[in-house]
Formats: structure tokens, C-alpha cells, sequence
């Protein structure tokens, strides 16, 4: 998770879970990256606030009128992809599950609801992902877990009929 001053919200976090008796974030997430950190370390003694870095990375905030959740993570994220340079887009690279899943923390997923995309939603999502594809010219992670997924239903369910006919 990306977070620009992660030591204040994790600890504002931290306190808005313990008062819900629920565990510390850390618990959630495995890893933050304090992009705030970042910047002190690759601009020292320069101004480091979100707006100082939109302005140095040239990152347009013209738009931001007020401190917003939603757009300043936006901002953040393109803040970040400049100042990791190599990188312009946040296309997501697929690592092999051993390596991805060293990272994970487990979680208790009976109490999660799990609410499903109806017929529109789904489309909007494929057309979404289309999108990416095409602008990309790289096929996007979530569309790969789909075929990844939808490989292992059905290896599973040949894998189910297969006893079924050699009873025949």
C-alpha cells in the first residue's frame, strides 16, 4: 500500500481499529511504502508535501481544490510512478504464486460478504479491462487471475468427469 506520511495514518488507523476492537493495521496489510520517506530521501531538505512533489514530477493537481481521499490517491500514484522513474503505468506484472503468496497474511474470510457483480457490472468491468488491454498493448493482471481461474474450473471439473467415464 502506498501512503504519503504512512507513520500518521497507520498510527490514525491503528486507533480508529483498537476502538473497534479489531487488530492493528499491520494485521491487513503486509507491506506500506511511505512515499513521503521517499521523497525525504531522494529530495533532502526539499518541501516533500503531496502538491510539492505534483509540482516537481510535473503532475497535474490543477484540479484539486480541497484534500480529497479519492484524488489524492490518484495524485499519489502518479507521484509515485514518477519518482520510481522506470515505470509509467501501473500495469501489474504477474510473479509466480510462490513468491506472491510469501507476502500474503492469512485472513478470516467466513466473516466477509461476499457481494456479486450483476450482468452490467460484469460487462463493465470486461469493457474496462478491454480498455486497458488496448491502451496498454499488455494483457491486464485481473484479466489474467480470470483465465488463470477459469483454467483451474475447468481442469477440475474434467478432472470430476474423468471417474464418471471410465465407469461407463
Amino acid at each position: 500500500m502506498l501512503i504519503h506520511n504512512a507513520a500518521f495514518d497507520v498510527a490514525f488507523l491503528d486507533e480508529e481499529l483498537a476502538r473497534l476492537d479489531r487488530p492493528a493495521w499491520s494485521r491487513h496489510c503486509a507491506s506500506v511504502t511511505d512515499t513521503l520517506g521517499m521523497a525525504r530521501e531522494l529530495h533532502p531538505g526539499k518541501r516533500n508535501s503531496l502538491d510539492s512533489l505534483c509540482e516537481r514530477y510535473g503532475v497535474s493537481n490543477a484540479h484539486r481544490t480541497l484534500h480529497g481521499a479519492l484524488l489524492d490517491a490518484e495524485l499519489l500514484a502518479e507521484v509515485y510512478l514518477a519518482m520510481t522513474r522506470g515505470q509509467e503505468s501501473l500495469v501489474i506484472d504477474i510473479a509466480p504464486r510462490a513468491i506472491v503468496q510469501e507476502g500474503w497474511i492469512a485472513v478470516d474470510r467466513s466473516a466477509l460478504i461476499v457481494l456479486r457483480a450483476d450482468d452490467g457490472e460484469a460487462a463493465a468491468h470486461r469493457a474496462t479491462l478491454e480498455s486497458i488491454a488496448k491502451e496498454s498493448r499488455l494483457v491486464p493482471v485481473w484479466a489474467a487471475l480470470q483465465a488463470d481461474e477459469i483454467a483451474l474450473v475447468a481442469q477440475r471439473s474434467s478432472a470430476l468427469e474423468e471417474p464418471s467415464r471410465a465407469m461407463r
